[in-house]
């Protein structure tokens, strides 16, 4: 059995509606001659799927008060531990406050202000100014929803619930031909043909037992990059947020996030004796990096010091319940559905998998090694290094998603006709995809828990030789039993059974790829710590892993940052200008 093919055809192929794919459709359209055809495609549903729309905390801008781009981009840099590519970095501080400019002056979005009609911005963990521009703490809503409403009121051909499968170059490989995908409502596949695409599909590391990221997040586009032979850097970076909620296994709240203001605000963890434990771990506390205060939980956690469900607590009370209540109401009503009193009491919270530093190679244009093919948001590797920032994600996403579409707007002028596939390539992907349906049909919920629980164990917070070589076995053995593992035939149509074993497929592919650059790195950085390699090795001498696909096995290589601004040891911030602006610091 196989479905038809359909066939279509685009100038502009975006893949993602999150905040980097639907900017990059606005700017497209303004940068691209007219009469171009600008297309979207999204998995599920335009503005009501994704991480963008999941967004908590805000978005980080130099806007004065003493804060500057070079501010911004100091701690940027030494947040990610100096493996970032610096001109990516800089070029995400200085185009963000351009950016947020057009979020509230042209897209229509509003911001939270101070009394004097400024815009508020409050403080987020590993930085040394209070920079992050938000909406109290539902700012990822009030930017997809405006960004929604200026994309469905423009001429943009929408293909909503189609699934992106394969990139398929052309025949020779130089370029990239067109994509793959499943119309999800008929389980029709369609090849779009397009002379620029960009992939923004969006990270997720939900290949873990606690993670933020909604369950429609499988790292798809990694792992369609990875088929494709594309270079993938800093693959190890995944960032636990150190406040995922711990509700149980009855619920599905569990793993989404308490976000970074809290402890901004001057929120305490506890652990289970009901005593502060941060400071034991850094001199910051709980305003420490995402990546230190991660570890210093999962230490108390080892130490079984913990919470009821195994955790550790969140307590704000001592700000003032109405304070609270009144700052974080998204999250004192989320919490409050969870039987938690977060205004006045103590919620449980765990490390989650929340965020991936790695991704595709790029430049700072969004061009990746194969023509016609641009990456922007969390699939793009480089902007964070070894750790991003709280508020750095979406800020990340719409400058790159706006820089993308300029970039294909303006490349388009110099291209020709529309390419032809590699007709092997494109039945290659077809069959990976209709392989399922050549097997008995069997469970997929128990080996995608076992895949979490394996990541977590072997692969999560802590990491050592031992634990990723044991790692990497289990996850060939998960995998061999998925391509083991069939899906009912009786329909193509929503068949949510048969997009479970894709979405599965995507995430061992990608979890190998995460365990053994995690191997090959031996000395510790920001999100990836070796207990085995503590130290942090040379950061003169720094170096980003670079993950390729090699026929069946995945290779994994080294190549040196380059310091293109600032060295280790060395700052662009003008002589006498304080470390710090954040009194609480």
């Amino acid at each position: 059995m196989r479905p038809d093919i359909d066939h279509h055809d685009t100038d502009i192929l975006i893949l993602g509606t999150g905040g980097a794919g639907l900017f990059a459709a606005l700017h497209a359209q303004q940068a691209a001659p007219e009469g171009t055809k600008i297309t979207i495609a999204v998995k599920g549903l335009i503005g009501k799927c994704g991480c963008t729309r999941m967004v908590q905390g805000g978005y980080n801008v130099a806007l004065g008060g003493g804060d500057t781009v070079e501010r911004h981009f100091m701690d940027t840099i030494n947040g990610g531990k100096w493996l970032p590519n610096q001109d990516m970095a800089w070029r995400l501080c200085e185009q963000a406050v351009v950016r947020i400019h057009e979020l509230e002056n042209e897209v229509g979005c509003f911001f939270d202000r101070n009394p004097d009609g400024t815009l508020h911005q409050k403080a987020f963990a590993g930085q040394t100014a209070d920079r992050t521009v938000h909406k109290g703490d539902l700012t990822g809503i009030e930017i997809i929803n405006r960004l929604m409403e200026q994309v469905l009121s423009r001429p943009v051909e929408k293909l909503q619930e189609h699934r992106a499968i394969g990139l398929i170059p052309t025949r020779d490989g130089s370029a990239l031909a067109g994509v793959l995908m499943i119309d999800m409502r008929t389980g029709r596949f369609r090849f779009v043909r397009a002379k620029t695409v960009l992939m923004a599909t969006g990270g997720g590391p939900t290949m873990y037992k606690y993670h933020t990221p909604s369950g429609d997040k499988t790292m798809d586009g990694l792992a369609m990059a990875l088929r494709a032979g594309l270079p993938l850097r800093d693959m190890e970076m995944v960032q636990f947020h150190p406040t995922g909620l711990l509700a149980g296994d009855h619920t599905r709240m569990t793993g989404t996030v308490l976000e970074e203001g809290l402890r901004g605000a001057g929120g305490h963890l506890l652990n289970g004796s009901g005593n502060r434990f941060m400071f034991d771990y850094d001199g910051k506390g709980e305003r420490a990096t995402r990546d230190v205060v991660s570890r210093g939980i999962y230490e108390e956690m080892r130490k079984s010091n913990t919470s009821e469900n195994g955790g550790v607590y969140i307590s704000m009370g001592h700000l003032g319940p109405e304070f609270v209540a009144e700052k974080f109401k998204g999250m004192v009503k989320r919490c409050a559905d969870c039987g938690f009193d977060l205004a006045g009491g103590r919620v449980e919270v765990v490390p989650t998998a929340h965020y991936f530093m790695g991704g595709v190679v790029v430049d700072v244009d969004t061009r990746t090694a194969l023509e016609g093919l641009y990456v922007a948001g969390e699939d793009a590797g480089g902007a964070h290094g070894s750790n991003r920032l709280g508020g750095n994600g979406v800020a990340n996403s719409t400058v790159y998603g706006g820089i993308a579409g300029d970039t294909m707007g303006t490349d388009i002028r110099q291209m020709g006709a529309l390419r032809d596939p590699d007709p092997e390539v494109l039945e290659a992907e077809i069959a990976r995809a209709m392989r399922p349906f050549a097997k008995p049909p069997g469970a997929l919920h128990p080996l995608r828990q076992t895949l979490q629980e394996v990541m977590w164990d072997e692969v999560g917070v802590m990491r050592t030789a031992d634990r990723l070589e044991r790692g990497i076995a289990c996850v060939d053995d998960i995998r061999a039993e998925l391509m083991e593992t069939g899906v009912a035939a009786d329909s193509l149509a929503f068949n949510l059974t048969w997009h479970d074993w894709l979405n599965m497929a995507s995430l061992c592919d990608i979890s190998e790829v995460i365990a053994r650059a995690a191997l090959w790195r031996e000395n510790s950085r920001g999100a990836h710590f070796r207990e085995d390699f503590p130290d942090q090795g040379d950061l003169d001498s720094s170096y980003f892993t670079v993950a390729r696909q090699s026929g069946e096995f995945v290779e994994v290589s080294r190549e040196p940052v380059q310091f293109t601004i600032v060295r280790p040891g060395k700052t662009i911030l003008p002589k006498g200008e304080p470390d710090t602006l954040v009194a609480a610091q």
